[in-house]
């Protein structure tokens, strides 16, 4: 299940740029690059002549030969040169998508063109914000999509799969959690109060004691995830908005379905203490780095169960609030974009 009339991360801006390259996204091939005046491009990765994949080929100036037969494309993929002969069918054409450069990444639209409304891309400000220290990277993910919103819309789980780093048994057993729904956004709220602080934050936080933490999960459809987390010693006032003392970051996840069984995860860690020292943001990085290398091992292992078990019978439990409710939305949003699809061809 695809949702196309949303704007995705493609790649990361330093990914991108005079030699083309292949990726697929939403079980689309594509290929990107640069012009010569730094502007992202993105087509089909399909010559129009015989179809072999654009990515192998060159820049020649701001056009892209084919490696097959040296036809060229121009960055609004009409075919202008082929080699030996002067006319140039109408039809030569491959098709382009629509692309933004926002927040580091590259940003692509992979449904109708006339509904691309940049103004629509999900804020992920942190990542180039000047009161921000911060680091992005990318994963690959072999499996579904849903199986990484579902993880980040359910934090208990790190009391079992990161208890060396971001997570210990406080937060499964002492937390109180909120979960707030609107049409097209849930909100899950994490509070743990008086425990002990998980190793990652004794390392980032300097904390001796324990800690009032906080865990704030932003879902926006299709598969954005904003986390705000941190923690402040015990009784200082964190609950009430006083966040004195202690540590914020933001935890930021971009998921874009390459395949149905297969991600692309794009995600930061930004925090709002000690920013100009790069150290610091290092730290910070390897830490949930770690974390998420552990995350990966799990949602593969879980696609290869649902590979073997199709459509297997699943219990719920109460930490599953969050998982549930975006689904619901996801799931609305699909039948909706299929009903409109229907009625445009109609």
């Amino acid at each position: 299940m695809f949702l196309r009339n949303y704007w995705y991360v493609a790649a990361s801006d330093t990914e991108i740029g005079r030699k083309p390259i292949a990726r697929t996204i939403l079980g689309e091939p594509i290929v990107l690059f640069r012009t010569e005046a730094g502007e992202p491009v993105a087509f089909e990765d399909r010559c129009a002549h015989r179809h072999l994949p654009l990515s192998m080929g060159k820049l020649c100036g701001d056009t892209l030969q084919c490696h097959y037969h040296g036809l060229r494309f121009a960055a609004d993929g009409r075919c202008v040169y082929i080699p030996g002969q002067d006319h140039v069918p109408q039809g030569a054409r491959v098709r382009t998508y629509p692309v933004v450069e926002r927040h580091h990444w590259i940003w692509i639209w992979m449904g109708d063109k006339a509904l691309a409304d940049a103004t629509k891309i999900t804020d992920f400000h942190w990542l180039d914000d000047r009161h921000w220290g911060a680091r992005s990277s990318y994963l690959h993910v072999e499996a579904n999509w849903q199986l990484v919103v579902d993880n980040l819309l359910d934090l208990t789980h790190l009391a079992f799969v990161h208890d060396t780093t971001i997570g210990n048994l406080a937060l499964a057993e002492h937390a109180k959690v909120g979960v707030t729904r609107a049409p097209g956004n849930v909100v899950v709220t994490r509070w743990i109060i008086d425990q002990e602080p998980p190793p990652t934050f004794k390392k980032v936080g300097g904390f001796t004691g324990n800690v009032d933490r906080w865990q704030i999960i932003d879902f926006t459809p299709p598969a954005f995830l904003r986390l705000d987390v941190g923690a402040t010693p015990t009784g200082t006032g964190a609950p009430q908005g006083r966040r004195v003392g202690g540590i914020g970051m933001r935890n930021l996840n971009a998921i874009t379905p390459e395949t149905e069984t297969t991600s692309h995860y794009f995600w930061g860690q930004a925090h709002d203490f000690d920013i100009d020292n790069a150290q610091t943001t290092d730290k910070v990085f390897e830490q949930i780095r770690t974390a998420f290398l552990e995350d990966v091992a799990v949602f593969s292992a879980q696609q290869k169960n649902l590979n073997v078990f199709l459509d297997p019978p699943q219990v719920d439990i109460a930490a599953d609030a969050g998982a549930i409710a975006a689904r619901r939305i996801l799931d609305r949003l699909y039948d909706e974009e299929q009903t409109a699809r229907r009625a445009a061809h109609s």
